[in-house]
């Protein structure tokens, strides 16, 4: 390929790492011929708006960390008048039938501050002496992936990691703490462990660090009328740049031409249509990129495949505010510890956590549930009516409310967080390896990267230089 013509680029899935994707190949090389291909609907993979009773509310994540790339995509796309803190950050915990306030001195349940554990009643009195073995075990420097359950157990005790750890994480990944990746997982705390740096003492340091952002910024934050608001306002960038942007497309094949260049097969299958670009970036689930590579990478696509996910669901209700009883959404949530028969992770207090969705709700209170963990795909096979009834019988059960929720809608997300079982940044870093020989072909999202959005920004934008470099470098993409 001649460098003086312009790349053309595919991106395939139009989630925020494709968009991001996009959107960096873009400012990096403004001659950049860039298509974005969605099979869905809309733009956002796991992140966009739903309706619930006519208001629009977040069908996904409602928050992402304050990371310095995050807070600076925002401002540059017109967002930073629109970025809110939480009115509420502190958490509760669902622990046999009480719900007890999470200590904030903790990472990811971590617990940075043994004597406010004592106080919270979390542990048994057993489970607290064995946390304290923490501060005298000896440590030792090892860089070797091992399940976050089984570190964190080794040094502070199974009831930290299950009371504790299991359920802050499981909100996150729906998965189980004792198959969970601790250098995927909890990067920092594997590095302290790499170290021979205790965890509780990682987690004090960890505390003390300034904000993600610097200069004030929350660690959490959303926009005012919903952080799904963010795909669109990312897609709308993207076109203004350029691009296309296709929804309802599906990639159906991936291939090389004699030319050396990628071709993707796009339409219909009894009618298929072709297009032929210079590189690609595949943003999507582990699964799809596994079809896709299949014939072009058989043994990236194997690894792929052993990335499993779990299928969740988030169920909005709203309740009359007089209804649920003063004081008992005195946080931002509640988390549940897992355990067999309880398909509810977490419970976020929305209208309480953003007060510009109170303030446009004055009469009703939204909370978010979280329903579903790795394994238990039936669930998300029962109807909407079930799935409302079961959340509603959760915050009666838990909350005290006088009657039935006023309304409720449910999100689901098959396959949406994908497992990072133990040795999990080998295999991405093996991936991304295989592919980077192939000339212009590249994966980006929360297969490998992280499940974070603000992991999927950074994975994104890493794609983008990644592709454009071998350009510069003088390899041609293709």
């Amino acid at each position: 390929m001649c460098h003086s013509a312009a790349v053309q680029v595919a991106v395939v899935g139009a989630g925020v790492s494709g968009l991001v994707a996009a959107w960096w190949l873009l400012r990096e090389d403004t001659a950049a011929q860039v298509s974005v291909l969605e099979a869905g609907p809309a733009v956002g993979g796991r992140l966009g708006l739903g309706d619930l009773g006519g208001n629009g509310v977040d069908a996904g994540a409602d928050a992402v960390s304050a990371t310095p790339a995050v807070v600076g995509l925002l401002a540059d796309l017109g967002l930073a008048e629109r970025v809110v803190a939480p009115a509420l950050v502190a958490r509760r915990l669902l622990l046999s039938g009480r719900l007890r306030v999470l200590p904030a001195a903790t990472v990811a349940g971590v617990p940075a501050d043994l004597d406010a554990l004592s106080r919270a009643g979390l542990l048994s009195r057993p489970g607290l002496a064995r946390a304290r073995l923490d501060a005298v075990l000896p440590t030792r420097a090892d860089v070797g992936d091992v399940s976050v359950g089984r570190f964190v157990a080794a040094r502070m005790g199974r009831e930290v990691a299950d009371r504790m750890v299991a359920p802050v994480l499981g909100e996150r990944y729906a998965g189980d703490l004792h198959r969970l990746s601790l250098a995927a997982a909890l990067p920092e705390l594997a590095a302290a462990r790499a170290h021979g740096e205790a965890p509780g003492d990682a987690a004090r340091r960890l505390l003390r660090s300034p904000d993600l952002a610097g200069d004030g910024w929350p660690r959490q934050l959303s926009l005012v009328d919903g952080l799904g608001r963010l795909p669109e306002a990312l897609a709308t960038a993207v076109r203004s740049a350029g691009a296309q942007v296709r929804t309802r497309t599906t990639v159906r094949g991936l291939a090389r031409t004699g030319e050396g260049r990628w071709r993707l097969e796009i339409g219909p299958a009894p009618r298929p249509q072709f297009l032929d670009v210079d590189g690609v970036v595949l943003a999507v689930p582990a699964a799809v990129a596994a079809r896709l590579l299949r014939a072009v990478e058989p043994a990236a696509a194997a690894l792929l495949d052993t990335v499993e996910a779990a299928s969740v669901s988030v169920v909005t209700l709203a309740y009359r505010r007089k209804d649920l009883a003063a004081g008992s959404l005195s946080a931002a949530g509640h988390l549940v510890v897992p355990a067999p028969g309880v398909p509810v992770r977490a419970v976020g207090y929305a209208s309480r956590r953003w007060a510009w969705l109170g303030a446009a709700l004055p009469d009703l209170e939204l909370l978010r549930v979280s329903l579903g963990r790795h394994g238990e795909q039936a669930l998300l096979q029962r109807d909407d009516a079930d799935l409302v009834d079961l959340a509603a019988t959760h915050v009666a059960d838990t909350l005290g409310a006088a009657a039935r929720p006023a309304d409720g809608a449910v999100f689901r997300w098959g396959g949406a967080l994908p497992q990072y079982t133990v040795g999990h940044p080998a295999r991405a870093r093996r991936v991304h390896g295989l592919l980077s020989g192939r000339g212009g072909l590249v994966l980006c999202g929360a297969a490998l990267d992280g499940v974070g959005i603000d992991a999927c920004l950074a994975s994104g934008r890493s794609a983008a230089t990644r592709l454009l470099a071998s350009r510069a470098g003088g390899t041609p993409l293709a």
